[in-house]
């Protein structure tokens, strides 16, 4: 077996260090993949920290993975080495119940998660992209094209398709108001996501701090959510809200902005309940839903619709030795609008 070298956190709220493990042998439907970059999700530091209670340690974060193939299974296909490829959010997926569905694999029984879950192959728990290599089965690996940078496209493999997945199933597009509550790793994304496909974007943010970045990203309008007037102002506007920060603030107030049947979609998971009120829906018809990343299938679709678009994420490129102090800027929404940790650093 090959020894991964990577940075772990030994322990809830731990800092992470730096770490080796043992990356299991591939097998004949195996890609082998030199991780080069790999961006910072929010949630690896809800997983850290054990937010959302169910972390395993030592922990590998890191799902938005961009690198080269160096070697293949006898069995691969899709891949050779020194094609330019991605890993997101899992690894696996069921294989076997008759739901099985590759439109929506992401919401079945079976997942395997990039780190933090469990491997099948060994049984043992799942390391994720801050490290120098992983092992993953050809069907959870995605084509990056040569027109996207790598650093900047890796965190198009969380961020991206987060965002992507409920545009494109709420059917953002001309015609429709999209308001999208949060500027930072997902807000951001989602606004140029949304403004290439053609519908009117607003930006919910907490101040105005950041108008000139979502203006310039493609935003139509950008309102001051700490302002009361705003959301008077704004009563009944949207078709479609994505909500992407993972702090509880009021949905209620947020569902009183949607229009007749329109939908608050909820991508940032906060890691305390949030109480919503009856009639903040049910008087206009109006949904409350949930969106959870995308399949390979929707995945490799955002990747080459941001390779068609010109889309990447704006990144603030870091050593793992930074990580520890950029996990605190996330937390104090010091950054626009990506870490991505460049893992040549690891030595």
């Amino acid at each position: 077996m090959a020894i991964a070298k990577a940075y772990a956190a030994s322990a809830a709220k731990a800092p992470l260090a730096p770490f080796s493990f043992q990356r299991r042998e591939p097998n004949d439907d195996d890609v082998v993949i030199a991780i080069r970059y790999c961006g910072i999700c929010h949630s690896d530091i809800h997983m850290v920290d054990n937010g959302w209670g169910n972390s395993v340690y030592p922990l590998v974060p890191g799902h938005e993975i961009a690198g080269e193939v160096t070697a293949v299974g006898a069995k691969v296909t899709k891949f050779k080495v020194g094609d330019r490829v991605g890993v997101g959010c899992f690894v696996d997926s069921c294989t076997t119940c008759a739901e099985r569905d590759v439109d929506r694999e992401q919401y079945l029984p079976g997942l395997v998660l990039t780190f933090g879950g469990i491997d099948p192959a060994t049984g043992e728990p799942t390391h994720g992209g801050y490290s120098d290599s992983i092992v993953v089965k050809e069907g959870y690996v995605l084509s990056i094209p040569s027109s996207l940078a790598l650093d900047a496209a890796a965190p198009l493999l969380c961020a991206g398709i987060t965002l992507y997945s409920p545009l494109r199933h709420w059917q953002a597009g001309p015609g429709k108001k999209v308001a999208i509550v949060g500027m930072g790793g997902l807000g951001h994304m989602g606004v140029k996501l949304a403004h290439a496909m053609g519908a009117e974007v607003t930006v919910l943010s907490q101040s105005l701090a950041k108008k000139d970045d979502g203006l310039r990203l493609g935003a139509d309008h950008y309102y001051a959510t700490s302002d009361a007037d705003t959301f008077a102002t704004l009563a009944g506007s949207f078709d479609l809200i994505v909500c992407t920060v993972s702090a509880s603030i009021d949905w209620n107030a947020y569902l009183s902005l949607l229009k007749v049947d329109g939908t608050f979609v909820v991508v940032g998971a906060p890691e305390q309940p949030v109480p919503v009120h009856a009639f903040a829906v049910i008087p206009h018809r109006r949904s409350l839903a949930g969106s959870m990343i995308g399949s390979i299938k929707e995945t490799q679709e955002m990747i080459d619709f941001c390779a068609e678009h010109n889309i990447v994420a704006d990144i603030e490129t870091i050593g793992v030795e930074q990580i520890n102090a950029a996990y605190q800027r996330v937390l104090s929404s010091d950054v626009r609008y990506r870490f991505v940790i460049d893992m040549a650093t690891l030595g």
